[in-house]
């Protein structure tokens, strides 16, 4: 027998399914990642039409069936309708959900990829901050919540915290001078650099997006990053080359 189930989270993808129907993924703080079927959201007079877009944040109750949900009502807090009248801000939004989607599964929680990916659409929409440097802050955040992410606090192979550093993506972290013998793929990082990389893994995610940095600094945390997840994230994401065709190649 269905039993019906009230879910909080984002609307990730959405896809036509049939003549009138959609199936949409959402990533929930109950149940994680998860797929459903909105009956009838394509019929113009549907209640379920605007609902079922990416970018949709509300409360969605669901009916559980043997081996799918469907939805059958929402109520949406934010569409994020910024986002659809900015062409580049929307693929920076659409790659931040497909690598949310990435590390997402269904029946764990995804408290924090949720709460995350809230704020960082929320600071695209603001425009406070650059783009590139939201990516910067997402993509390390989102690896460090999912146990992915570098160590930015003490050497990793003796744990030293006082020594001058340098940061080795295959060492997974800081590597101080007295280890540093042999590491082939170090990154020179100025405090500067180092204390950005610090602040975006420790800081609550409510002041995650509260700071900005120099041009250096920024160059220097994409450089970090592309080489991290050119190691540690194994997929090539969609949304990610058409932006990077549309801003013509992102400075990574």
């Amino acid at each position: 027998m269905s039993q019906a189930v009230t879910v909080t989270g984002m609307i990730l993808s959405s896809a036509p399914i049939g003549e009138y129907d959609k199936r949409i993924v959402i990533l929930t703080r109950e149940k994680g990642k998860i797929s459903a079927f909105a009956k009838g959201a394509r019929r113009p007079n549907s209640l379920l039409m605007g609902s079922v877009n990416p970018f949709s944040f509300g409360v969605f109750q669901l009916y559980e069936g043997r081996n799918s949900y469907n939805l059958m009502q929402a109520q949406i807090s934010n569409y994020f309708m910024e986002l659809r009248e900015d062409v580049e801000a929307a693929y920076y939004g659409f790659y931040f959900m497909e690598f949310a989607g990435y590390y997402a599964k269904e029946y764990t929680d995804e408290t924090q990829s949720l709460k995350l990916l809230y704020q960082t659409l929320r600071a695209l929409t603001k425009k406070l901050i650059p783009n590139e440097l939201i990516r910067c802050i997402f993509e390390l955040r989102l690896i460090s919540i999912n146990g992915e992410g570098p160590q930015m606090f003490e050497c990793v192979s003796c744990g030293d915290k006082e020594r001058k550093t340098i940061f080795s993506p295959l060492k997974g972290g800081l590597v101080c001078e007295e280890c540093r013998n042999g590491i082939i793929d170090g990154i020179m990082i100025d405090n500067s650099t180092l204390y950005a990389l610090q602040y975006i893994v420790s800081s609550t995610l409510e002041k995650l997006y509260a700071f900005n940095v120099s041009e250096e600094v920024l160059r220097k945390l994409q450089e970090v990053m592309k080489r991290y997840l050119d190691i540690y994230v194994e997929k090539q994401f969609k949304s990610l080359e058409i932006l990077e065709m549309l801003t013509g190649g992102l400075k990574k």
